[in-house]
């Protein structure tokens, strides 16, 4: 099976349910409709193709190290060595087992037990005992390894980055960029070739939807094609990374990673309040293209910096974005989960490896051990919790000006004091009131029971001190509301001044401590402690998380920036160079370029992290303007384009459809920043909350209209649109999206009300454009909706399907148009970047 391109105009037929003013259409043939490509590119993700390594040299780390981890460790590891046997140390590979027999004999592959062991034809001897077994290449690559001598070599993640030699090739015209070295290298080497570039038009749709998140207008389309280049391209380039809407479309990437809502899940889904200002932080931090190594200093340790700028402060958010349960039922393993959010987010996140795995006992798999999990923890071991449930604010929310924090402060003290002498004031003379008067004080019915009775139980004097404090509360309150109004944002208000002791905890629990453990580095990316600066800021810890973000930013630190330029990598060329952005340890899946992901992240950092500079480089080189058609061989050879021979067709993700659909009906609000908006859900989706409706916001008809990254994150209320298309989990990291094809996404992109009124807006702004001439409006729809001038063929497609509308199932003539305006907004060239 390959990946092969797909019909730019699928052929709908559709089913009316009834005469209604909008009428209702169903897919008949849903999974050719909404993605036969993308089902085709989910499979051929999954598959791996070690082909090329068994044909030439094999690879430890890559070819029998993983194999070893996934289906070995179990048994034969750190944790469990059955018969004696420890696959992860050489020397217990290469000693005698229990048995007396010894697992590998280097050079002598059929003297190998375990070679004898992978291969043998009866169920009862055959490892690994469970699951399928190895197959016929796996076992032909451990066959040459040990002939080959058994070496062992580090995994290659756990190794320096340095910087390697770029590659000579053949076609030196083609090789732009040295990233072009790199892939073009492996082509040759396969004996296959490069597809052929995307055209002009395919190319301008792909930078503009792939940089910004938006589609392109089809005259700025031609009029880019019209003085095609390489300067027109470079110029296109410099100007889409210079767009805001490039902060709004990579920032959303980066919210994917740190599990960003602005809820705090559990049964109460409580807000987070200014949650928001973070979100504006990411985008204005891509948009400026601050450093990367200053972005995450500012995350990790923001306010143990030097200098405390409002940036530094919001980026603290990140400790508070995660979920919290404000009445856990174990008060003390809550906040280790906490801890343990933290670690597994930061580990994940930025270094690509699963820490989160080592808490409980040494890590399956990686050399990370128990200890280093804990010293990971003893880092942050200064952040409280998000809240209490008697004060869900005050460790979250800064205040920006303390000055006039401390105003605002004063005025609610002075307010509290003069609201107790009224309360008891009250109280007395409630008591001599009657039962009836006093039931009415209890209610909604008080303040106007008092006013008209409290001065029939009070003395004068009482009463003229009743009527004084009143007054002085209401000066009190003017004065407060002439202040400027807070300015607070969501981060680390409180911090623990004196951090306690870190213990290792045995079997994670936190009822059994053990050795207790000090912030320290994970041995296998150097180990060492550091040196914790003093508090620069008053009430402050000892800077450990300063120290470990200077740590996790250092050139020395090798995974950092690997991790980063594969996550870019990833969202240009539809994978990752490792397939598993979060994982890039023993059971993550190996680098298919390893030299080229050391390449870009000495240059990332030679760069001083910036990284337009990085998405520039990407977007110049040849790999990136490759067709998604590939060659007869290579679509044979390397079904899962492991070389990049060819470009990946992607489907949009969930905010690129709504946002491209915003985008050509004419009803994007280019609005920037600020509190999140609320899109209009149905009763039935709100209902899906233990309390329906609780916390979702009513917004305008012109707030709703804006970019989908300035939707409000529910976590117990997801979007029912951008979940149908695959929006990700927020309780944990999202390293990559999945890529679905499934019912809902046709259903909602043919039923729901939303799309129906798109449709609406695009016949409207059809309409508005061109006249009624039925013709010239199909033609300026399938133009807008393709960013180009639709075929011939397809024009008459739409010209016949609103006549059948009108003729066979007697729609009105503005209804069939509306349909017609819908089905362009269905096309397989719509939804797909090719």
């Amino acid at each position: 099976m390959h990946c092969s391109r797909v019909p730019r105009v699928v052929r709908l037929r559709l089913t009316l349910f009834g005469r209604h003013a909008r009428p209702k259409l169903m897919l008949i043939r849903l999974t050719t409709f909404l993605g036969l490509a993308a089902t085709t590119l989910l499979f051929c993700g999954e598959l791996s193709n070690p082909a090329y390594a068994a044909d030439g040299e094999v690879d430890f780390a890559n070819d029998i190290q993983t194999v070893l981890a996934r289906r070995c460790y179990s048994c034969h590891g750190p944790d469990m060595q059955e018969s004696g046997l420890r696959f992860d140390v050489r020397e217990s590979l290469l000693g005698e087992a229990d048995s007396g027999l010894a697992a590998v004999i280097p050079g002598k592959s059929a003297d190998s037990e375990l070679l004898r062991r992978i291969q043998s034809p009866e169920d009862y001897e055959r490892m690994p005992p469970e699951g399928e077994p190895l197959t016929e290449e796996e076992i032909s690559l451990f066959r040459k390894w040990i002939d080959g001598g058994a070496e062992f070599e580090t995994h290659w993640a756990f190794q320096p980055v340095t910087r390697p030699a770029i590659p000579e090739v053949e076609n030196r015209m083609w090789a732009r960029t040295a990233v072009d070295n790199f892939i073009l290298s492996k082509i040759e080497q396969a004996n296959l070739k490069a597809s052929p570039p995307a055209t002009p038009q395919q190319l301008i749709r792909r930078l503009y939807l792939d940089v910004t998140g938006l589609p392109p207008e089809p005259e700025v389309v031609a009029e880019l094609i019209k003085n095609w280049s390489e300067e027109t391209y470079e110029r296109l380039v410099d100007s889409l990374l210079a767009s805001p809407a490039f902060g709004e479309r990579w920032a959303r990437h980066w919210l994917d990673v740190v599990r960003y809502a602005e809820t705090n899940s559990y049964e109460r889904d409580g807000a987070k309040p200014n949650a928001w200002k973070y979100r504006d932080y990411v985008i204005r931090s891509m948009n400026s293209d601050k450093p990367y190594d200053r972005f995450l200093q500012e995350q990790i340790a923001g306010d143990q910096l030097g200098s405390l700028t409002d940036d530094a402060l919001t980026a603290t958010g990140y400790y508070r974005l995660g979920i919290w349960d404000d009445e856990p039922a174990d008060p003390q393993q809550a906040l280790f989960d906490g801890f343990d959010d933290l670690v597994s987010t930061t580990g994940q996140g930025i270094l690509g490896l699963t820490f989160n795995c080592a808490r409980c006992h040494d890590h399956k798999i990686d050399p990370i051990t128990q200890r280093d999990y804990y010293s990971l923890v003893a880092f942050l071991r200064d952040v409280t919790p998000y809240g209490t449930r008697a004060d869900q604010t005050g460790n979250n929310q800064i205040d920006l000006d303390p000055e006039l924090a401390a105003k605002h402060a004063a005025f609610r003290q002075r307010l509290q004091d003069l609201e107790r002498r009224r309360k008891k004031i009250e109280q007395q003379a409630i008591k001599k009131m009657s039962a009836t008067d006093q039931r009415a004080t209890e209610g909604p019915e008080r303040q106007q029971t008092l006013d008209s009775k409290l001065s029939d139980y009070v003395d004068d004097t009482t009463f003229a001190e009743y009527q004084q404090l009143v007054r002085d509360m209401e000066q009190i309150q003017q004065e407060q509301a002439s202040l400027p109004p807070r300015r607070t944002v969501l981060g680390l208000a409180r911090t623990e001044p004196e951090p306690p002791t870190t213990y290792v905890l045995l079997r994670g629990s936190p009822q059994a401590e053990g050795d207790a453990v000090e912030p320290s580095f994970p041995r296998l990316l150097g180990g060492g402690k550091p040196e914790l600066p003093a508090a620069e800021v008053e009430g402050s810890s000892d800077g450990r998380r300063r120290a470990l973000a200077e740590w996790l930013t250092s050139k020395q630190n090798w995974m950092t920036a690997r991790v980063i330029v594969n996550r870019v990598w990833l969202h240009y060329f539809g994978r990752g160079i490792v397939r598993s952005p979060n994982n890039f340890g023993l059971m993550g899946d190996p680098p298919t370029h390893p030299e080229l992901i050391d390449h870009l992240a000495m240059e990332l950092m030679d760069h001083d992290w910036h990284l337009k500079s990085l998405h520039r480089t990407l977007l110049l080189s040849s790999a990136y303007r490759l067709s998604t058609s590939g060659t007869p061989l290579a679509l044979e050879q390397d079904p899962a384009n492991d070389l990049f021979s060819r470009q990946n067709l992607r489907r949009l993700s969930a905010e690129q459809v709504r946002d491209s659909v915003l985008q050509v009906c004419g009803q994007m609000n280019a609005e920037k920043y600020g509190p999140s908006m609320y899109p209009q859900l149905s009763e039935e989706v709100l209902a899906s909350q233990s309390r329906p409706g609780q916390g979702w916001g009513d917004s305008s008809a012109a707030e709703r209209a804006r970019r989908s990254i300035y939707i409000h994150v529910k976590r117990s209320l997801p979007v029912p649109l951008l979940s149908a298309f695959d929006f990700p989990e927020t309780d944990i990291s999202c390293e990559a999206r999945f890529l679905t094809t499934q019912p809902g996404q046709a259903l909602t992109m043919l039923n729901s009300q939303w799309i129906g009124e798109q449709a609406g807006h695009l016949y409207e702004r059809v309409r508005a454009e061109v006249g009624s001439d039925l013709r010239q409006q199909a033609a300026r729809c399938l133009e807008l909706c393709l960013s180009h001038a639709g075929d011939a063929q397809d024009i008459d497609e739409l010209v016949q399907l609103v006549h059948k509308l009108v003729d066979e199932h007697h729609l009105s003539d503005d209804d069939a148009r509306r349909a017609m305006c819908l089905v362009a907004l269905n096309l397989n060239e719509f939804l797909y970047i090719d």
